[in-house]
Order: structure tokens, then C-alpha cells, then sequence
């Protein structure tokens, strides 16, 4: 019989599971509270060793481990590899700022959207991340830092909102008093742009910040990059944004790949066009190139033209930091160059 993994449940729902065991309820809270510090069964040190056994015989404490990790020597910038009980591998990156850690985290085991300039698209979707999941890839790399991570980014392989129900209940015990308590306001989730999720994620109540991939100022550009805009247009996509502008107070961000097709002058100004008015923010990426697509990166005079253009348009603008370049930080490339040499 497959073992629960408790990390994935909440205070309450962790009581219940454990009830049949006829503990106190002090001892729940007891694992709760390891469980979201890291720990496994057999670091419980109050609880009373027959006990330990007992979990560990019939739960999962922690169902993430590190398989292989790459630091950068540009930036300190981690890469891990992240093993998975069920032998798949998702990647995750640590990244340290002034402020602190954050940590890049995958909500899926690839992805199944298949926009053109990504590599974690490449090989589908194999599956969903549980929550617990989602967690277990904070944990693995508090280990590693100096200081625990305090900001989240969702823009690892996989989209969010394709796993809508685990990345909400991620969300939630990841903020939760009694666990890592991070902030949402700390909390970054990327979209391809899944409006129906968009429009109910805003009813949440969880003030995280939206990023949206628009990577096109325009339809036609868009479908070439992006399956997900034949479903959905771009007036579809910034009416959901509004909307969650609107039910949150929280700025969207706009993340923007530039390459050979979206990198013009007259593309800026489009883009203007469209975002003018919106509490917003444009973050502007040179492209990683992908082997295994022909979509072609621009040179550096191409990307501050562009971000000039939509300056003296008074669009708020900034280019993202790379970070990890010699390690292959962008999302997808770890997992896909292991896979290769199994």
C-alpha cells in the first residue's frame, strides 16, 4: 500500500490521519512542527522510539532528497536536482540576494505547454507535484543556505495553475504559522496564462505576486510561441490580470523573453500600447538559447533599445538578473542533460 506523505497536511487533517495511533494531541502538533522544519521520523527525538518506527513504517516524512547540485562560480547560485520517491527528478535553483534566499521551485515533473523557447516543455508533462512535494524542495534546500529561504518564486518546470488544487494547498501551509511561515507576500507564481485559474485564483485571498509570461504584444506572435494563446487571447489574458489587480491591490508582473520576434522597436510600443494604465511591470529576459528549437536569442544593444522604448513610454521596466549561467540555470536544462545520460 502506497504511504501518505504528512508534510502535504495541515494541522488538523494530520490529527485525523493519526488518530487511529490513539496519540495526544499534543503529539501531532509535535510532528507537524518537525516535519516543517525538515526533519524525518527518525530526527523526532521527544517522540518515543517505538513511535518513530510506527510512522516510519506507515508515512512518508520527507519525499524529496538532493540527487545533484551545481554551484555557480559566477554568483554562488545553486542548482539542484531534486529525486522524487517515484524515481522522477524536478530541478530547483537558490539564488542569494541582499535580502536573503530565494528559491526557483517546479510545481510538475515537465510541463505540458509547450512554449517554443522553454526546455522543461520538451519531454510533456509526466505528472503533478503533490504539495508536500512543493515543500520538500524548500527544505532540501534550506540545508544548503546559510540562512533559510525567504522568498519563493513558482517558475520552475511545470505550470502552477495546471496543478491548481496542490499549488493553493502549497500555498497555504507554506504560509502557515505552525510550519516555514513565509510570507505570500514573498511568493511569486509564473503563468502561462490559464484564465479560468486566473480569475479563480484571485478569489483566493492570497496576496502572492502574479507573473504572467506574455513574451508577444500581439496574438499573432504569441501563437507562434505559445500554445496556450490559441485558447485564450491577449485581451482574455490582461482582462484576468486586471481583474486580479483589481481583487488583490498586488502589481502583475510581465515576464518577456526576448528574442527575434518580439524584440523590435514597433513591438515595444505595441506593448506600451496594450499595458498603459495597468499596475504592472515589464521584467525583460534575454533569451536562453535551446538546442532543440531554433528560436534565436538578441545582442545586448537590441535589449536596451527595446527597454528604452517602453521607458519613454512610461512603462515600469528592468532587465532580470542572471544568475547560474554556467550551471545551466535556466528551468528544464538540468533534468533534461541527466535524462539524457541514463
Amino acid at each position: 500500500m502506497k504511504k501518505k506523505e504528512l508534510l502535504g497536511l495541515f494541522p488538523q487533517e494530520l490529527a485525523e490521519e493519526l488518530r487511529p495511533l490513539g496519540l495526544p494531541a499534543f503529539r501531532s502538533a509535535q510532528i507537524f512542527q518537525w516535519l516543517h522544519r525538515g526533519a524525518g521520523f527518525a530526527d523526532m527525538t521527544n517522540l518515543p522510539k517505538a513511535l518513530r518506527t510506527q510512522l516510519e513504517e506507515s508515512f512518508v516524512d520527507q519525499p524529496v532528497s538532493i540527487l545533484e547540485k551545481r554551484v555557480s562560480k559566477l554568483d554562488g547560485t545553486v542548482k539542484m536536482l531534486y529525486a522524487l520517491r517515484d524515481g522522477n527528478c524536478v530541478e530547483g535553483v537558490l539564488m542569494r540576494y541582499h535580502y536573503g534566499y530565494t528559491l526557483c521551485l517546479s510545481t510538475q515533473v515537465g510541463c505540458r505547454m509547450g512554449c517554443a523557447f522553454c526546455a522543461s516543455t520538451l519531454g510533456g508533462c509526466v505528472r503533478s507535484l503533490s504539495a508536500a512535494e512543493m515543500l520538500g524542495q524548500i527544505h532540501c534546500a534550506n540545508t544548503l543556505a546559510e540562512e533559510h529561504v525567504s522568498n519563493l518564486v513558482l517558475m520552475g518546470s511545470g505550470e502552477p495553475f495546471d496543478n491548481y488544487d496542490e499549488v493553493v494547498r502549497f500555498l497555504r501551509l507554506v504560509s502557515c504559522e505552525e510550519g516555514l511561515h513565509i510570507g505570500l507576500r514573498h511568493i511569486s507564481l509564473s503563468t502561462c496564462g490559464l484564465v479560468p485559474q486566473m480569475r479563480r485564483f484571485a478569489e483566493e485571498g492570497l496576496p502572492v505576486t502574479l507573473s504572467l509570461s506574455l513574451h508577444a504584444p500581439n496574438d499573432v506572435i504569441r501563437r507562434r510561441l505559445m500554445p496556450v494563446a490559441r485558447a485564450y487571447s491577449m485581451d482574455e489574458v490582461l482582462d484576468a490580470c486586471r481583474y486580479y489587480i483589481e481583487k488583490t491591490g498586488r502589481r502583475v508582473i510581465f515576464e518577456y523573453a526576448l528574442n527575434e520576434m518580439n524584440s523590435a522597436p514597433e513591438h515595444a510600443a505595441e506593448l506600451a500600447g496594450r499595458l498603459r494604465g495597468m499596475q504592472c511591470h515589464v521584467n525583460v529576459i534575454p533569451l536562453n538559447t535551446v538546442a532543440e528549437n531554433a528560436i534565436q536569442g538578441v545582442n545586448e544593444a537590441v535589449v536596451t533599445r527595446f527597454m528604452q522604448e517602453l521607458e519613454k513610454r512610461h512603462i515600469s521596466v528592468t532587465r532580470r538578473r542572471e544568475m547560474g549561467d554556467d550551471i545551466d540555470g535556466a528551468c528544464g536544462q538540468l533534468r533534461r542533460h541527466y535524462l539524457e545520460e541514463q
